[in-house]
């Protein structure tokens, strides 16, 4: 099929419609290792969560879509998995979504002098996060974000 660029692009497109046939959201697809011996990560989620039985779903629908269409050059390795524990925050809907827990920010630019908060997402207003960290809460634009996850929490 050609670049790596374009065999994502057809199992993203592949993986859409095994996650809807199982009733479940496509997170993300990643293509990791060489040609030939690829490993071809399919993550998936929804709002009430994602069991074993999703996942296996999602595979064994996704395997017979890959071997029809073959998008993918030589042998390569199927995973499908959840975003898991500490998810990424990826959009500002995350952020919407997980409103309440815990989660670690980076950022590109100062924000009261420092780049780096772990606090709980109090609220989403507009384009801006709102962290409530031990004492204080801090406005943070989403453009300047960086990289986002949830913390994990015991």
């Amino acid at each position: 099929m050609g670049s790596r660029e374009a065999i994502r692009k057809k199992v993203v497109e592949l993986a859409r419609e095994a996650v809807e046939t199982a009733g479940v959201d496509l997170d993300d697809v990643e293509l990791l290792g060489q040609t030939g011996r690829m490993i071809v990560r399919v993550i998936i989620d929804s709002e009430h969560g994602v069991g074993i039985k999703d996942c296996e779903r999602v595979s064994r629908q996704l395997e017979a879509l890959l071997d029809v269409e073959d998008p993918i050059p030589g042998s390569y390795t199927l995973e499908v998995t959840t975003p898991g524990l500490d998810r990424p925050l990826r959009s500002i809907e995350d952020f919407e979504r997980f409103k309440g827990k815990l989660a670690r920010v980076v950022t590109s630019e100062r924000v009261d002098n420092q780049t780096f908060f772990v606090g709980r997402i109090k609220s989403v207003e507009g384009d801006t996060i709102v962290l409530e960290l031990d004492n204080r809460e801090v406005e943070i634009p989403y453009k300047i974000v960086s990289k986002a996850r949830l913390e994990i929490e015991f």
